[in-house]
């Protein structure tokens, strides 16, 4: 079981990097004001919208929303959601709504992809979409790296407070992905799935954070992790 849970975790590992670098090279570019409210937007779209059919305690917990809004702050992942939507605030000058918020063309094929795999009725790949879901916390390890003035400062805390407890969310994620795996034609299945969803996040995020890289050098840093991993 060790075993299939590191091929896993290798098979996503490459793709998940790329996105840091992705994070990375936004941060290093010293952004505007209004590429920041623009990741910021994209980013709060994917806090309030879990995958259809498959992150169903999320999803419940929205459909709770107006009758438990005292509690928003309570849970972690609406505790997630308050700290991103307050680095937001802080730039808009304004309290943050849903209407603030908006779905990107790349994050809407990503969740494309990812409910194709999710109500497929396998239970293969259903566990595939858990295991890519957060990119291995990626983004969040990078932007809590950030240093500059006091809206920095805000993101980098925000960032600290999501990695400390997203960080090891794969490694449970790809332990219930191995129980799934019944053969080796399971596994194989599971790997194109994590590739596929995987490789479509690496697009969203380049579109979140405004093309820091081409697509050749999406390529190219793809290849070279993956060099690394065999």
């Amino acid at each position: 079981m060790k075993g299939i849970e590191h091929e896993i975790i290798a098979t996503a590992l490459p793709y998940w990097e790329a996105e840091a670098t992705i994070v990375r090279h936004f941060f290093a570019s010293k952004p505007t004001r209004e590429e920041h409210i623009f990741w910021l937007k994209a980013q709060l779209w994917k806090e309030l919208h879990p995958v259809d059919g498959y992150f169903t305690g999320l999803q419940k917990e929205l459909n709770n929303l107006v009758r438990s809004f005292a509690e928003i702050d309570k849970t972690q992942e609406f505790n997630h959601y308050v700290l991103m939507a307050d680095v937001l605030e802080y730039l808009l000058g304004h309290a943050v709504s849903a209407e603030d918020t908006f779905q990107l063309p790349q994050e809407k094929k990503l969740g494309d992809i990812r409910r194709s795999y999710a109500n497929s009725g396998s239970a293969v790949d259903k566990a595939a979409v858990l295991v890519t879901e957060g990119g291995g916390a990626r983004m969040f390890r990078e932007g809590r790296k950030l240093r500059g003035g006091r809206f920095e400062k805000m993101i980098a805390a925000a960032m600290a407070v999501v990695y400390q407890d997203e960080k090891n969310h794969y490694q449970e994620a790809a332990r219930e992905a191995a129980g799934a795996v019944r053969n080796k034609q399971d596994l194989a299945q599971m790997k194109k799935a994590v590739k596929e969803v995987s490789l479509q996040r690496v697009y969203m995020r380049n579109e979140m954070f405004k093309q820091p890289l081409t697509n050749a050098e999406i390529k190219s840093c793809l290849a070279s992790h993956l060099r690394k991993r065999s």
